[in-house]
């Protein structure tokens, strides 16, 4: 378990370890991969809730806002993908949003928290001196972003599959969409109820959210509003690549089936000319009737060549 502190008193503002615990003055602690002897002690220091110390040791919770005696207990979700944007891992984060304390829990460590400490190191009258709410509304804010590329990413690599199924079906094609369709749920189910977290804290008269923080935390909620836009569009689009693929394989089927037929149209005629002239073909043999056979079984299958071609048909 490690701690990072940041501690803002009297106009100066200072980060490091746990000797800055009990320095007075608006803090932000970030808690990363917890242990329940570290998360007892911050509980008896800051009086927080037994259950929702509990709920920050299980990685299983859904996006939530809960109201306690001297705080708020918040749940925010996001992802980070991979070199493929279907190996999503997801960072679970929990807050505990005081009078003039906030403490962030991960499991994992997160870009975004480190790109928020240091602006509260380089801009501290920017950041912790507006409130520690202020703080809260930078990591929600940061944690949503990062995943408007990931969604750029799926965007750009259905575009490369539709074209890709439109030059030649695959098998591998159909794979892969249903990979897509799966990576695309797993973000509708984490996102669809933080949009109902991120609004109450856009509200009113939530304690320990000030009422100008408010306005930031309206931003965050349109930025999940188009994300969520934009998974309903991504759903979409998986269904029309589904279709075109299935319209692909249905047209390349029915040209294997017109070829054989065709095939077949051809020798058939032979097959009949070959099997009546063939009953007697020794005594046939000088007669008209045995230039009129190699007449027909040449002349036959190259009249029904451009007839065909004729009819469009190949």
């Amino acid at each position: 378990m490690k701690i990072q502190v940041c501690v803002q008193h009297e106009g100066r503002s200072s980060c490091g370890g746990e000797e800055l615990l009990d320095q007075p003055g608006s803090k932000w602690i970030d808690v990363l991969a917890p242990t329940e002897e570290g998360l007892m002690r911050l509980a008896e220091r800051f009086g927080l809730h037994r259950l929702a110390v509990e709920d920050c040791l299980h990685l299983d919770q859904r996006p939530k806002l809960e109201e306690y005696p001297n705080h708020q207990f918040i749940v925010l979700q996001g992802f980070t993908a991979g070199k493929d944007i279907c190996d999503l891992t997801l960072h679970e984060h929990h807050f505990f949003l005081g009078p003039d304390w906030l403490i962030s829990v991960h499991e994992f460590p997160f870009d975004a928290h480190d790109e928020v400490r240091r602006r509260v190191e380089n801009d501290p009258r920017a950041t912790i001196e507006r409130g520690v709410d202020f703080i809260l509304y930078l990591l929600a804010d940061t944690l949503i972003d990062r995943q408007f590329p990931i969604m750029d990413s799926f965007s750009e690599e259905l575009e490369d599959l539709e074209v890709a199924i439109f030059e030649q079906a695959d098998k591998q094609q159909l794979q892969r969409i249903f990979e897509l369709k799966r990576m695309l749920v797993t973000f509708r189910r984490v996102l669809s109820p933080q949009r109902d977290v991120v609004g109450l804290m856009a509200r009113r008269g939530i304690p320990h959210v000030q009422e100008r923080t408010t306005l930031y935390f309206r931003d965050v909620y349109d930025h999940l509003v188009r994300l969520y836009e934009q998974i309903d569009a991504g759903r979409d689009l998986l269904g029309n690549a589904m279709d075109g693929y299935l319209s692909m394989v249905a047209n390349k089927t029915n040209d294997i089936t017109k070829q054989l037929t065709i095939f077949a149209t051809i020798f058939l005629p032979l097959s009949f000319i070959v099997g009546f002239f063939g009953q007697n073909f020794d005594a046939l043999s000088g007669t008209v009737f045995y230039y009129a056979m190699w007449t027909m079984i040449v002349a036959f299958p190259i009249t029904l060549v451009f007839w065909f071609k004729h009819k469009k048909w190949i």
